[in-house]
């Protein structure tokens, strides 16, 4: 039996991988650092090893193969053990290459916005269509309980990270992806601790479009001039999608329906059909035409993705309802950059009318941490009755210039005539949430980490009673 040994094995992604290569059948081990719930507990249910710190004797018997994770630097010292060996290895997107996508054809949704919802999605069309698809997203899909899944079918969906593939390689993740079919979603600033400006953020994504070679189909959202700019080097054949005349996909008569929103389908100027996607918000809507669209082009007719997206039941922490509490519904969500954060909120008013919408938000990316966004931030929050901000943690990480002040986010708020309140730490912000909620209102939990475990502490705090 063939020993893959991954470095950085609690992440997600690399977590999932190891489960794809549990269940393919390889011994699987790996290495971390302070292993903790939920990964830890993933990890050790599908009696995967996992050693507590990086050393050069986890290593011991030598792996037939290493799998490398980017949070590991080369300093690391198993890292060092690696080479200092000549260990074979592989990125995470290498390895999910070899060991996922094989001969299969992977369907690949890159985006700044939207990717991890659009590529769950477009996994449970296909399954729903009869397709048995592997997956890998950024997030628990709903319908499968699980971020992964082998398939036996024709096809891989992978959602295409910009992120940077590991310290030997310093490309974007998605540039190892070969997709015949691809979605682009949308192109802004972000991951400002890889990116210096957006500038460099373009090239990535003018790299993943030329991916798609020729022969290839690459869906694009049309309504953003920079998108269009960089589809412009796509090899293969390119089709917008969006909500202007002049897409080939087109959702039009757009409105909230009971649980979600309804809508409709025009393909390449005519009417292809009316949908329901039980998601909040515009940008949702966004999301199912992306998937849909993929579907139609593997010929897939509308009468069974109407009754398919029906039953989509979302990706965790996107706009998940935790449960309401003594009158106070409690939603959480990943969003963290401003245009997300604006997005999420809008969704919620429109899908919560009448309620007060109070926001708290932790600012903990390696972006939302650094001021670039200052500003963007204070506009983002428009739809928001009440705001709650907490210090971004570990903002010793970044130089002292470049810091964002969630103190000063709120100050900007308060000048544009919002409530809103800054703390240093969670249990203080806990404290003053508890003291300012009231029945009815909609307590939407914002930020792509744990905060602290905030959403069962308040869940638990409010009485847990439903």
């Amino acid at each position: 039996m063939q020993h893959i040994h991954l470095l950085g094995i609690c992440g997600t992604g690399m977590a999932a991988l190891a489960g794809i290569l549990k269940e393919l059948g390889y011994l699987v081990t790996g290495s971390d650092e302070q292993a903790y719930p939920p990964m830890s507990t993933f990890l050790e249910r599908l009696g995967i090893k996992v050693l507590n710190g990086y050393q050069p004797q986890n290593l011991e018997p030598a792996p037939d193969l290493v799998v490398v994770g980017n949070v590991i630097r080369r300093e690391n010292p198993e890292a060092q053990a690696v080479l200092a060996r000549n260990l074979p290895r592989l990125s995470l997107p290498e390895a999910l290459n070899r060991f996922l996508v094989g001969d299969r054809q992977s369907i690949v949704v890159a985006g700044t916005h939207g990717k991890s919802t659009t590529t769950a999605l477009t996994a449970w069309l296909l399954q729903a269509t009869g397709r048995d698809p592997g997956f890998m997203v950024g997030g628990i899909a709903r319908n499968f309980n699980a971020n992964y899944r082998t398939g036996r079918g024709d096809y891989v969906v992978l959602e295409g990270d910009e992120y940077d593939t590991a310290f030997f390689d310093k490309r974007p993740k998605f540039i190892h992806f070969r997709p015949r079919l691809a979605v682009l979603t949308s192109i802004e600033y972000d991951h400002a601790d890889i990116y210096p400006d957006l500038d460099r953020v373009i090239q990535a994504f003018e790299g993943f479009v030329q991916q798609v070679g020729a022969g290839g189909r690459l869906l694009a959202w049309g309504a953003a001039p920079l998108v269009r700019q960089v589809c412009g080097r796509a090899a293969g054949d390119v089709a917008f999608y969006g909500l202007q005349e002049g897409n080939f996909w087109r959702a039009g008569e757009i409105e909230p329906g009971s649980g979600g929103m309804n809508f409709t389908v025009s393909r390449d100027g005519r009417h292809w059909g009316r949908f329901f996607t039980p998601l909040l918000g515009t940008h949702n809507v966004w999301n199912s035409l992306a998937a849909v669209a993929v579907l139609a082009e593997l010929g897939e007719e509308p009468e069974r993705l109407q009754k398919a997206l029906t039953g989509f039941l979302g990706v965790k922490r996107r706009l998940e309802a935790a449960g309401e509490y003594r009158g106070v519904l409690v939603l959480e969500d990943f969003a963290h950059h401003p245009t997300a954060v604006a997005v999420t909120l809008e969704a919620v008013r429109r899908g919560y009318p009448g309620r007060r919408l109070v926001a708290v938000f932790e600012p903990r990316t390696n972006t939302s941490r650094r001021r670039v966004f200052q500003e963007p931030y204070a506009r983002a929050f428009k739809d928001a009755d009440l705001i709650i901000v907490r210090e971004p943690p570990d903002l010793w990480k970044v130089p002292e210039e470049e810091q964002f002040s969630s103190a000063r986010l709120v100050e900007d708020l308060r000048g544009r005539g919002q409530e809103a309140f800054y703390f240093p730490d969670t249990d203080l912000l806990l404290a003053a949430l508890l003291e300012r909620l009231r029945p009815g209102d909609v307590a939407l939990i914002m930020s792509n980490g744990g905060f602290d475990n905030l959403v069962p502490r308040l869940a638990a705090a409010l009485g847990g009673e439903k």
